[in-house]
């Protein structure tokens, strides 16, 4: 915990003298007493007497004006928040290797299953966008609040060849930042669109941030094997890094590989979990593996509430504020209550 202003923390120095200034009126007030010529005839004039209940009120008043004190300092804490606007993007592998059926009952419906349960959890303010990647990559769906649509664009999965990881984290980003100028021709495998005037659009200069700042979206990449076109995932985990953004990676599959069939091709595809360890550690995010279907479903789960709430150091003064009230007002029900007056 910090202290916008520390130096107010010497008046708490008060309490001990509060204390001490509590003590003595005490002490005053029993030699103060009046003497009586039996004991008998002063139990009789105190009754049974208020005992230890008398000093509850002014130690909870004590104790909040500890707390008023303690405020005063403006303390900061780390403290979990909602975000008040989150854009997720779901990278998700569509190539031939997806078919393997040692995640039950195989990679892409298994993926497709815990991807839709993981939309269903997040927060109805929470925008979802979803790019699909094989040879090349794809928005299927454009970042919306409609669990509906999203919903429906998983589902519409087609498997192809290929797999391009980079290419899927690249269109994530310039969907997540469309005034940026990303060049998207050579992931999506389409040409650029020529200025109709022959002139050539000059490129932004974007200044770069600290990697895993941005807090206003964030990319979740699923995959099951490894890279064989489109460009470098390192590369691309380098521009999301210069932008803030967090990647998450979850590798599906076993480690050890598999040997499967797709279009008449034989193919053995093996999970690179290395890679995927370096574009998250790039990132300042996470890496997931999912053996299984259950594990699938586990990671998302994690995902979820990593994703809709931040962590991040807040001013606490009002919720002393707020503690130090109740203290208050505890302290005059209980004198209340019980003595019939306000101590």
């Amino acid at each position: 915990m910090t202290f916008q202003w520390p130096t107010m923390l010497w008046s708490l120095l008060l309490v001990p003298a509060l204390v001490a200034l509590y003590l003595w009126l005490l002490h005053r007030r029993r030699r103060s007493t009046v003497r009586l010529s039996s004991i008998a005839v002063a139990r009789a004039a105190l009754g049974q007497g208020p005992g230890w209940r008398r000093h509850v009120p002014p130690v909870l008043l004590l104790a909040a004006l500890t707390v008023l004190l303690f405020a005063l300092a403006r303390p900061m804490a780390i403290v979990s928040l909602p975000l008040a606007q989150r854009t997720i993007m779901l990278a998700m592998d569509v190539s031939g290797s997806m078919r393997a059926a040692d995640v039950k009952p195989n990679r892409l419906v298994a993926s497709q299953e815990a991807a839709k349960a993981f939309v269903g959890q997040l927060p109805r303010d929470v925008k979802v966008g979803i790019v699909s990647f094989a040879g090349t990559a794809a928005v299927v769906q454009a970042p919306t609040t409609s669990r509906e649509d999203v919903i429906a664009a998983i589902d519409r999965f087609q498997l192809q060849r290929g797999t391009a990881t980079g290419s899927g984290i690249v269109l994530s980003l310039a969907t997540l930042f469309p005034d940026d100028d990303i060049e998207i021709a050579q992931i999506t495998g389409q040409r650029p669109m020529p200025s109709p005037l022959g002139e050539k659009k000059p490129k932004k200069e974007r200044t770069k941030v600290e990697p895993g700042t941005y807090r206003a979206g964030a990319i979740i990449m699923l995959t099951d094997g490894q890279r064989t076109t489109g460009p470098d995932p390192l590369e691309a985990a380098k521009m999301a890094a210069e932008r803030g953004v967090r990647v998450y990676t979850v590798g599906v599959g076993t480690t050890a590989g598999e040997t499967i069939g797709f279009e008449g091709w034989s193919m053995r595809v093996r999970l690179d979990e290395e890679t995927l360890k370096q574009v998250s550690t790039m990132t300042v995010a996470e890496y997931f593996h999912a053996a299984t279907a259950d594990d699938l479903m586990k990671v998302y789960e994690a995902l979820s509430s990593k994703l809709v709430v931040e962590r991040k150091e807040t001013e606490v003064t009002a919720l002393l504020a707020a503690v130090a009230a109740l203290l208050v007002m505890l302290g005059a029900g209980l004198s209340i209550a019980w003595f019939g007056r306000v101590v």
